[in-house]
C-alpha cells in the first residue's frame, strides 16, 4: 500500500515538474513498470539522442532501490550491453547509496549526470573504461555513433509527454526494445562493478 500511494506522488511529481530532459510514465495499468526517457546532454556524445529505461519497482519500495536498465543500446563505460546501470544510487549500503528519502525523479537525473560524467573507476564495461581513460577521442566517436544508430530521434518532439501512447511510439517503442535485447544476447557483458 504504501509503495502504491508514494509511486502516485511521484509519477505526478515527474509529470508535472520533471526534470530537464527526462519524463516517466506508468506502462499501461501497471504502477510497477514504468518506463522514462533521458535525452542525452549537450555537449556530451550522446547529445541528439533520447534513451529510453525500463524501470521496475520493487514490492518493498522505497525501502529497496527500484531497478533500472537502459532499452536503447548506449556505449558507456557504466552501462553494460544488458542495459544494466552501474550506480550506487540503485544499490542498497554497504555497497551502495540507496536511501528512501532518494526518489525516481533523482535517480534518474543522476543517471543523466553519470551519461554526462562517466566513472571509469567504477565499470561495468572494462574495455570501454580503459578507452575512455586512455583514448578519449576514439571513446567520443564510439558514443557518438551509438548515438547516431540507436537513439537518435527522426521526429522532433520526443518528450512531449508519454508519446509512448501513440501507434507510432508503440511500434518505435517495442523496436528498441527488440534492439536492446538483441543487443544483449549478441555481446556478453563484462561486469566488475558488484
Amino acid at each position: 500500500m504504501q509503495r502504491a500511494s508514494r509511486l502516485k506522488r511521484e509519477l505526478q511529481m515527474l509529470s508535472t515538474e520533471p526534470p530537464a530532459g527526462i519524463s516517466c510514465w506508468q506502462t499501461e495499468e501497471r504502477i510497477d513498470d514504468l518506463r522514462a526517457q533521458i535525452v542525452g546532454g549537450t555537449g556530451t556524445p550522446y547529445e541528439g539522442g533520447v534513451f529510453l529505461l525500463e524501470i521496475k519497482v520493487p514490492e518493498r519500495y522505497p525501502f529497496e532501490p527500484p531497478k533500472m536498465r537502459f532499452l536503447t543500446p548506449i556505449y558507456h563505460p557504466n552501462i553494460d550491453n544488458s542495459g544494466r546501470i552501474c550506480h550506487d544510487a540503485l544499490k542498497l549500503p554497504p555497497k551502495g547509496a540507496w536511501k528512501p528519502s532518494l526518489n525516481i525523479s533523482t535517480v534518474l537525473a543522476s543517471i543523466q549526470l553519470l551519461m554526462a560524467e562517466p566513472n571509469p573507476d567504477d565499470p561495468l564495461m572494462a574495455d570501454i573504461s580503459s578507452e575512455f581513460k586512455y583514448n578519449k577521442q576514439l571513446f567520443v566517436e564510439k558514443a557518438r555513433k551509438w548515438t547516431q544508430e540507436h537513439a537518435a530521434q527522426k521526429n522532433t518532439g520526443a518528450l512531449e509527454g508519454n508519446k509512448e501512447n501513440t501507434p507510432d511510439q508503440k511500434a518505435l517503442s517495442r523496436k528498441r526494445e527488440a534492439v536492446g535485447t538483441q543487443h544483449a544476447i549478441d555481446e556478453p557483458a563484462k561486469r566488475t562493478c558488484l
